[in-house]
């Protein structure tokens, strides 16, 4: 069993990998955002930042990118899961929350050699620009092509999201998979209870 989602979904887009940073297995619901440790390994892993120094604020305003993120997924999916973590109450606290990272990283028209360039603000620190990218792609996502791809898993106990890559994909993964096939095969040939 892998020690965080990381690494057994390291193909999705990282928004995505973002959501699925609160996870579920047999052992209970698990948080990769946990502490500000878990925050520094997940970006360094994602690429985002290299050993970036992190703090309490940082944490909070990544867990609320994530919550943020996970409800405008919900909303798109039509997921009718219990949430997993805090989520915004409502559509429009999401979006304002997402909207207020994204500026972080937001364009600016700057004058260079050959005449005007649009350059990305990478905002002073690496959590900083790191948020900010995540947030554009997370726009990015909900309001491009594969916007129609995102899928919450519905196996047992799961929470994560997934982009549906193939036509035969139903599950985030191959284990999700296999314990959606048994519940149903169980709750057909199991005897009915005595009571």
């Amino acid at each position: 069993m892998p020690d965080t989602i990381a690494d057994l979904l390291p193909e999705e887009p990282l928004p995505v990998r973002l959501m699925n940073t609160v996870w579920a297995d047999r052992r209970g619901r698990h948080d990769d955002l946990a502490d500000t440790g878990g925050l520094r390994a997940w970006l360094e892993r994602t690429g985002l930042a290299a050993a970036p120094s992190v703090t309490a604020e940082d944490l909070a305003a990544f867990r609320r990118l994530r919550a943020a993120a996970r409800r405008v997924a919900a909303d798109l999916t039509a997921d009718d899961r219990p949430p997993a973590g805090d989520p915004p109450d409502d559509l429009g606290t999401a979006l304002a929350d997402l909207n207020a990272d994204m500026a972080a990283c937001a364009p600016r028209l700057v004058a260079t050699g050959d005449g005007l360039a649009l350059q990305w603000h990478p905002g002073p620190r690496d959590a900083d620009r790191a948020r900010g990218e995540l947030a554009l792609a997370a726009a990015r996502l909900f309001s491009g092509e594969d916007a129609a791809l995102l899928r919450a898993c519905h196996g047992p106990g799961c929470v994560l999201y997934f982009r549906k890559d193939h036509p035969r994909r139903g599950w985030c993964s191959a284990g999700c998979g296999n314990r959606a096939r048994v519940a149903r095969h169980y709750s057909r040939h199991r005897p009915p209870r005595q009571d």
